[in-house]
């Protein structure tokens, strides 16, 4: 099995290497292109639509390597594919034509719709000092749709930086993939094989400086693979697993969620573009294009590598070591994003009553001095 599914990675990233430079040209073609602009980092003319190079790199490699796996559970594999391909022309007319925001979202929830129809769905939950595992009866299908589409989106917004949104997605394709050997899930382990393949072969163009961005098209389609993937692999989720893919996706669901807080504290609309996404932050701090993206991929490994550590413990004795895991994780990140100004550059709450607490010490702390 180890040399089908190596055979499967090899193939992916030859394809998406080959690829990759015909997508390229095709997309100078049919003026599928970025120009620069006052939120954008780059300063030329790129060509978009690398997204095609990595969905045809995987659906070569998966059909090349799964006629010899027996074992596979084909319907949800289908759903996957299917569900792709929606994403990609989604994406990939955006590239193109810039569809409006609705036409997406419905284009998104219709491949949300197809994984749901060919099985994937989050439909069992073990509640802690519950008997047994609680069926979410008629919450499983919306759950799962707003799941895939939120991470769908989430991939899309980090999609700022040369190769940031490639890697991270590697990162987490990874963490999916240790997981499922652990589980022993043939399904999930081949499809994060070739993914994986197709995102390293493409990552070749697209780490700074970038030959060509993946566009929509690309990173619509990591995240909706990885939203899925995440499905297929914790459908049955205790408290403690349900929390794994939570943190696998650490730093795109974070930045979303900075994102939607920042523009409700400034009073903006949810869908309102900007730039003070964590890489725009780190940028302004002063880091290279090249250190912000590495940065980031470490935050991802930290994410990811919690995670496979949690998914070790047994449930009964991670369970409130997973409570102060993601307390510790919650108070750090909120830490690092008032520190960085992710939601505010005035409003920062919890570092003003930190620095009160400092300064009341330190008061306290003389006065008892001078009363010596």
């Amino acid at each position: 099995m180890n040399l089908l599914y190596g055979i499967g990675f090899v193939a992916a990233l030859l394809i998406a290497l080959l690829m990759t430079p015909l997508v390229k040209r095709f997309a100078f073609w049919v003026g599928a292109v970025d120009a620069p602009n006052h939120r954008k980092v780059h300063s030329r003319i790129m060509p978009r639509l690398g997204g095609l190079a990595i969905f045809i790199a995987f659906i070569a490699a998966y059909f090349v390597v799964s006629p010899a796996i027996n074992t596979l559970k084909t319907d949800v594999v289908f759903g996957l594919l299917v569900g792709g391909a929606i994403v990609v022309l989604i994406g990939a007319l955006d590239d193109r034509f810039d569809l409006s925001p609705k036409i997406k979202l419905l284009g998104q929830i219709l491949a949300a719709s197809v994984v749901v129809y060919s099985g994937a769905v989050i439909d069992l939950v073990n509640l802690p000092f519950a008997d047994g595992a609680v069926s979410l009866t008629w919450l499983a299908v919306p759950l799962t749709i707003f799941w895939i589409v939120g991470v769908t989106n989430a991939i899309n917004l980090i999609d700022g930086l040369d190769g940031l949104s490639a890697g991270v997605s590697g990162i987490a394709t990874t963490t999916i993939l240790v997981l499922a050997l652990m589980m022993g899930n043939v399904t999930v382990a081949l499809l994060c094989v070739v993914l994986l393949g197709s995102i390293a072969g493409f990552l070749f163009y697209n780490f700074h400086p970038a030959k060509i961005f993946m566009g929509d098209s690309g990173a619509l389609f990591l995240g909706f693979c990885l939203a899925t993937l995440s499905v297929l692999g914790f459908k049955q989720a205790t408290v403690v697993s349900l929390l794994v893919p939570i943190m696998i996706l650490g730093v795109p669901l974070s930045d979303t969620f900075f994102a939607i807080m920042r523009r409700w504290v400034n009073n903006l609309p949810i869908s309102a573009a900007d730039k003070s996404h964590l890489h725009h932050c780190l940028l302004q701090l002063g880091f290279s294009h090249r250190t912000t993206v590495l940065i980031i991929y470490g935050i991802a490994v930290f994410f990811g590598s919690s995670a496979v550590l949690l998914s070790f413990m047994s449930e009964q004795d991670a369970l409130w070591g997973a409570v102060l895991l993601i307390a510790i994780l919650l108070f750090v990140l909120v830490l690092g994003a008032e520190a960085i100004g992710i939601i505010s550059k005035t409003k920062k709450p919890v570092l003003h009553f930190l620095n009160k607490i400092r300064v009341k010490t330190m008061q306290l702390s003389t006065r008892s001095r001078m009363s010596k």
